[in-house]
This record gives C-alpha cells, structure tokens and sequence, in this order.
C-alpha cells in the first residue's frame, strides 16, 4: 500500500488537488487532522503559494464539551472543519483517508501551559513538548484520539509523537548546532525533570547530575554561569555509559510513558470505531523521543508500524529491519519516505530506495509529502511508484 501524507490546506479551495493525488498511484492518504506550526509551500493552490501556520490546530470542529483542560484551537488561516472538506472531496475519487494525529507535539498548548511541558535536567522547558506522565496531556490525547474517530470518521488511524517530545525540534530560527552536543547529548537532554516524571526516577537528583555532568562537563571544570570555564560537553559512546547504574530504571520509565499512551489510545480508538486500522510512527531505539516514539515491546494491538527513513538507504533499512521484530504477526510496516529535498528528484534513486525498503520489510510506502512537492516532483514520484510495481 501507498499511503500520501497531506495537510488539509492543500485540498481545501482547490478543486484539482484530489485528482491529482490520485493520479500519482497511491492507494490512500494520510490527511492531518491535528498538525503543529509550520510554514508551508502550496505549489499547486489557486489562491496561495505559501501558507504561515502559526500554532498548533485541530482541523475538525472544536466542541467545548468534548474537552478538559488542554483544548485545541481551530485554525484562521483555512476552515475549522477542513479535515471534513478535504476528507470528503478525497473520497470521492475514491482514495481512503487515514487520520494523521499528531499528539503531544503542540507548543500553542506547552506555552499556554507550560506545568505540562517536558523539562530537561537544567529545568528549561521546551514549550513544543507535551509530556504524557501528566494525565492533563495523556487525557488531551484520549480526548483527540476520541473526537477525531467520532467527528471526523476516517478509514484508519495514524499515531504521531505518541509518547514524550525531547530537545530535537526544528524550532524557529534553530542556533543549537554550536553546542557540539552529539546524539547522546540530546538524548540526555531528552530525558523530562517535570514534576509528573520525578518519581519514575530512582533518584532524580542523581540522575539529573549526570545528565547535567555529561552535557557541561564535570562540576569540578565548570566556572560561574557566563564564565566560559566549563570543558564543554563529555563524549559518551551511548546513554548507558552516560547514565550508568540508573540507565535501566530510565530507560524503562520512557517506554512505560510511550506503551500506557498507546494503549489507552488505542483503546478508545476501538471502542468508538472496532475495526479501525491503526497505525503508529516508532522507533525501535529506547532512547527515541519526537515523532517517532519508542517501541519497547511488540503490540499486538496495532495494525501497523511506520519507521523513519529520511537518511541513507543502509540507515533506513537497519531501522526497518529493527522495527520489522517487533512487528506483530499479520502487522504492516510501512517506510516513511522522503521525496523532498535534500533528496533529488530522481526516478531511478526513488525507485531503489523503495525496493531497498520493501527488502527491509516494508510493505508499504508512506509518502512525505505531495503537498509540498512542485509538479517535477510529483512527476517523478509516479514514475518511481509505476517502476517498483512493475
């Protein structure tokens, strides 16, 4: 199955998007029903080129009855109730649409709230980040999860950023790459101090010592705030080795986080709609945190899994085939695959990365992002997705 991601925006006002998505091949769309800030190309609309997302929305109807604390705003800049529209004018032309939901992404709600938002081990909070060990955010997603299935009525469901947010995020004018802070680093500064995670730690003070050790350098190096007397950051061969004795007990507080939100989305998800596929973006690494949540264990609850390929084709097909174990029996797994740049418009190369997938494992293709593409793109797309069927 070839699944296309598009925002609602992109099929709203403009009466040809539909046909044109469908003529590229693809046997279903993946349409934003909640989606956080961007700032976006529309090649293709009749009335806009470039369309200013400002915050985080729900692009289905708000009914204030339907939630608690955290409540979603609507968008100004298209219809409150374009995920109906575009759902609808999708249909039509017969592609099934699947409900891309994104949960604990949202800095409009982290900024309105920020006792809700992840906070690292130097007590700076990260407004974008939602953390699910406070019930307020795992009762927002519930509540999401519950209005979307039963308002927007979609043909399946795909789950983003569910589980904790952490520090990598493409924020508005990004300046942290100076830092020299490696992926452990930002695992590390991943890992959320807020008040709902303190007691999942053995020692919270410990732990939060060697976090900020290993990303400043040790105390003993480190002068007054503003002094520039510090090392800098500690190289570290893995979170393990960063975090020693304590890394297990972690380790297994972030995975209960990203396993207790699924299940109880996917539960209210089934008890709404019993049959409705679902699908999630995870990782197989324990320490992921973002869009991709980690995966600690196969759920046999899911319908699908979707693993990042936006690297290499041999990074891509290590996460595949890592995510293709913890696949359950009968499961689908899909390739998050990117046609955008940096990669080129290629036929030959998109071609071979999609046979590289499937040898992975992958059987399906989820395709990031026909919304954005120019015609050249979506040109070459076609012609890549006609060659691997062939």
């Amino acid at each position: 199955m070839n699944i296309a991601y598009v925002y609602p925006w992109d099929v709203v006002g403009d009466p040809a998007a539909p046909g044109r998505i469908a003529a590229l091949g693809v046997d279903a769309v993946a349409l934003a029903a909640s989606y956080h800030s961007t700032r976006a190309a529309t090649p293709h609309h009749p009335a806009h080129r470039v369309l200013d997302v400002p915050y985080s929305a729900f692009y289905l109807p708000v009914r204030p009855s339907a939630w608690g604390r955290l409540v979603p705003p609507n968008p100004t800049w298209t219809s409150p109730d374009a995920f109906l529209q575009a759902r609808d004018a999708l249909r039509a032309v017969g592609l099934p649409v699947h409900a891309w939901t994104i949960l604990t992404h949202s800095s409009h709600l982290g900024a309105a709230h920020p006792d809700v938002a992840v906070r690292n081990a130097f007590g700076d909070a990260y407004p974008y980040a939602l953390c699910p060990s406070h019930e307020d955010v795992a009762e927002y997603c519930e509540r999401l999860v519950r209005e979307i299935v039963s308002v927007g009525a979609p043909d399946g469901l795909i789950l983003e950023a569910c589980g904790p947010m952490g520090f990598g995020h493409q924020s508005v004018h990004e300046k942290t790459a100076g830092a020299d802070w490696t992926s452990v680093h930002s695992a590390l500064l991943s890992l959320c101090f807020c008040t709902a995670c303190l007691p999942g730690y053995p020692d919270a003070d410990e732990l939060r010592a060697r976090v900020r050790a290993v990303v400043d350098g040790p105390a003993d190096t480190i002068g007054a705030p503003g002094t520039g007397a510090g090392r800098g950051p500690v190289e570290a061969g893995s979170v393990e080795e960063a975090l020693g004795e304590p890394a297990g007990a972690v380790r297994e507080h972030r995975g209960r986080l990203a396993s207790s939100l699924r299940a109880r989305l996917v539960a209210a998800a089934r008890e709404l709609s019993p049959g409705l596929p679902i699908r999630t973006h995870a990782s197989p690494d324990p320490w992921a945190a973002g869009p991709f949540a980690t995966l600690p264990d196969a759920d046999p609850s899911l319908d699908g899994l979707v693993g990042m390929c936006w690297g290499t084709q041999e990074e891509a097909a290590s996460n595949l085939t890592k995510l293709s174990a913890l696949s359950s029996p009968g499961g689908r797994l899909g390739a998050y695959a990117l046609f955008l740049p940096p990669k080129p418009a290629d036929e030959a190369q998109l071609a071979e990365s999609f046979t590289a997938y499937a040898k992975a494992g992958a059987d399906e293709l989820h395709l990031y992002h026909v919304g954005l593409a120019s015609a050249a793109r979506l040109d070459t797309l076609a012609r890549a997705l006609r060659a691997v069927r062939s």
